[in-house]
């Protein structure tokens, strides 16, 4: 008397031969039997999908991705019936389940490889699909792409997966019910205009300091009393330099003696001015072929202002979802918070004018309360803090 397994190793054979109706009678006998290994489940799946018979597929193949959630070829089937049925928008669920599951395409055999190709192709027909119509529908209540609200045209973005939601991730300090904004309009900052009309000015005081090949230092320094942090290779490396004017709420006197105007073209700027703290004010450098790897900025009570000075081309920031290539003399403004990076594909050096502001949302009371908290901190341990921009 045959075994389950001797039903399942047949019903296996006949679907190899092309026996489709033979191969599923065996394979059930050996589900009925106990033989539930996922070959079994798999091919009684096949066979029914072969007889057109999409509900014992549906039922084989669900039953195998509880025991097995990320088995390829069953996501792929079942998402191939979804399809078969008229439901694109299940069936790209499982097939954007398989391509996220799926090794690395040297390991994958030349079938397989063909079979992902595929779905990925639907999901992107799927995709375009879906935006069209969002966007067809949305443009009978008055949607311009280009025209609207920016804030909406963003969410919508996000809806279609174009887009990943960045928040606030501050590593020291959070202060809470600010907006969740990447880089800032220009409208809050008036002063931006003056700064950047002195933009030659600065341009020849950092021209000056460059002319001395050890003013700069590296941006991140290790510090001998605190544990040493890889940081991506980023620290005590010069390929990522800063030359100083002021640095942690205080002068680098003998820098800003070298850089009277730089220091005057800030004059109307709403230096974050907190004890031991900020601003910093500094010329960054960024060599040839570096990168700065995705960080966190320490407190969202501030932002982040580049003015550039040196620009090769091939230079960018990326800030949350938004890249931006630094122009020579146009300012902006950006929430460090965010997730960011900063990258030099060019062959020649960058180099910036940052410093860090106010927010502009935070009041003067917030203001005086924000530094009062931290002088709180310090004076608790009569320390400074280790502190970087």
């Amino acid at each position: 008397m045959a075994t389950p397994q001797d039903d399942a190793r047949a019903g296996l054979d006949a679907l190899r031969r092309g026996e489709t109706k033979t191969a599923r009678d065996l394979l059930l006998r050996a589900l009925e039997g106990g033989e539930a290994g996922t070959s079994v489940l798999f091919g009684v799946a096949e066979a029914c999908r072969q007889l057109a018979d999409a509900r014992g597929a549906a039922a084989a193949l669900d039953r195998l991705l509880r025991v097995e959630p990320r088995n390829l070829a069953a996501l792929i089937r079942r998402g191939d019936l979804h399809a078969d049925a008229g439901d694109s928008r299940a069936a790209v669920s499982f097939y954007q389940t398989a391509l996220r599951v799926a090794p690395p395409a040297a390991q994958l055999a030349a079938a397989t490889q063909q079979e992902l190709d595929r779905i990925r192709a639907a999901c992107e027909r799927h995709s375009r699909e879906y935006a069209d119509h969002l966007i067809t529908q949305l443009a009978k209540r008055g949607f311009e792409p280009g025209r609207s609200s920016a804030r909406f045209t963003e969410s919508i973005d996000i809806v279609l997966g174009k887009r990943q939601v960045f928040v606030q991730q501050p590593k020291y300090y959070y202060f809470p019910g600010l907006p969740n904004l990447q880089f800032y309009d220009r409208s809050h900052f008036p002063w931006f205009g003056a700064l950047e009309a002195a933009t030659d000015a600065i341009r020849e005081e950092l021209l000056g300091v460059m002319q001395d090949p050890t003013a700069f230092r590296p941006y991140v320094e290790g510090n001998p009393n605190r544990p040493r942090k890889e940081e991506a290779g980023m620290i005590d490396n010069p390929d990522w330099s800063a030359f100083y004017l002021w640095k942690n709420g205080e002068p680098v006197p003998e820098n800003a003696a070298r850089c009277p105007r730089t220091l005057e073209a800030l004059r109307a700027a709403p230096l974050a001015l907190t004890p031991n703290r900020s601003p910093s004010i500094l010329f960054s450098l960024l060599r040839p072929g570096t990168r700065i790897p995705p960080h966190h900025g320490l407190v969202n009570t501030r932002l982040i202002c580049h003015l550039p000075l040196i620009v090769p081309g091939r230079c960018a920031l990326r800030v949350g979802n938004e890249i931006r290539e630094w122009k020579l003399g146009e300012a902006w403004a950006f929430d460090d918070t965010i997730e960011h990076e900063a990258v030099n594909d060019s062959t020649e050096t960058r180099v910036i004018l940052l410093f860090d502001i106010w927010r502009p949302e935070i009041t003067d009371e917030e203001r005086r309360l924000v530094n009062g908290l931290f002088e709180a901190i310090d004076s608790h341990s009569g320390q400074k803090p280790q502190w970087e921009i």
